[in-house]
């Protein structure tokens, strides 16, 4: 991805929804060409001058000092995820382009052992991709329909965007949607030339006009803790809390759990969504060695 094209189209986006309002300017009346800022407000705002701050938004953030990153965030009014953005493209703006070869992410057997030992929650290990690397039976059983794709590794972003029977298991699918864009635009910042990401963004852009929209937006988020609601075919409606957590050992890998509030409908769900997932796994052995006694 053109780190520097990122940067103008970041900049700009942000700039366009402040209004001179709500950043503390005098509006100067009602014939603004433009939406937002103009670029001599957000320098005003920054404390740098009108040439410096077209330079920056021309995309040429490598080299610039923490002390400038940190007032265009203020005068832009950058949230923690904008901000974290910011940084990341400021970052590899200073780091020389080498787009790396797509590669197999596995995970250790010991990260596998730790899934499988978390037997009454969903959980399951992706990377920045949304590629899921690992899971244990629950994470297997919720995203079920996932797993009918027989692309391999299976994909949040694909699964909601090529696939028709996500709307339903999305009950706010469009906030799904959006979510799952602003997730793929932060790591598209801390890495612009993962090219196995670049191929995911071109494959979606192509095949989805929902994507394509909210891809240009510029939209970032961070994605720690929340809450998810699903429509799965089996439980029906099941509502439950997230945690996600970056795997120290694994650079790129982020350990995701989901819990029901106890008492709740939700973890009724769940419990019948594990005696679900464990008469599915046993009718699948007896059919593998069915098979075995046949050869």
């Amino acid at each position: 991805m053109d780190n520097r094209h990122e940067i103008r189209q970041f900049l700009g986006s942000r700039r366009a929804a402040i209004s001179p309002e709500r950043a503390g300017l005098p509006a100067y009346g009602g014939n603004r060409r433009v939406p937002g800022l103009r670029r001599e407000e957000v320098a005003l705002l920054a404390g740098v001058s009108i040439d410096y701050y077209i330079r920056l938004e021309r995309g040429n953030l490598g080299g610039v000092s923490e002390t400038v990153l940190e007032a265009l965030a203020r005068a832009l009014q950058l949230d923690e995820a904008e901000r974290a953005h910011l940084f990341d493209l400021a970052r590899a703006a200073g780091t020389p382009a080498r787009p790396r070869r797509p590669r197999q992410q596995r995970i250790r057997p010991s990260v596998q052992f730790t899934l499988d030992a978390i037997t009454g929650a969903p959980a399951f290990v992706r990377n920045g991709r949304l590629d899921v690397v690992g899971a244990n039976r629950l994470g297997r059983a919720l995203y079920s329909e996932m797993y009918l794709d027989p692309v391999r590794p299976v994909n949040h972003a694909r699964f909601i965007f090529l696939n028709p029977h996500a709307v339903d298991f999305y009950p706010d699918w469009n906030r799904a949607a959006s979510d799952t864009v602003a997730i793929l635009r932060t790591e598209s910042g801390r890495d612009p030339y993962d090219r196995a990401l670049s191929d995911l963004v071109g494959e979606l852009s192509t095949r989805s006009e929902e994507f394509r929209t909210r891809w240009a937006s510029h939209n970032v988020r961070l994605h720690y803790t929340g809450l998810k609601h699903f429509h799965h075919p089996v439980v029906g409606d099941v509502h439950l809390m997230f945690e996600a957590m970056d795997l120290s050992a694994d650079p790129g890998l982020s350990l995701l759990v989901y819990s029901a509030e106890p008492g709740s409908p939700s973890e009724d769900a769940l419990r019948l969504l594990g005696s679900w997932a464990a008469t599915i796994d046993q009718a699948e052995k007896h059919g593998a060695a069915a098979s075995r006694k046949e050869a």
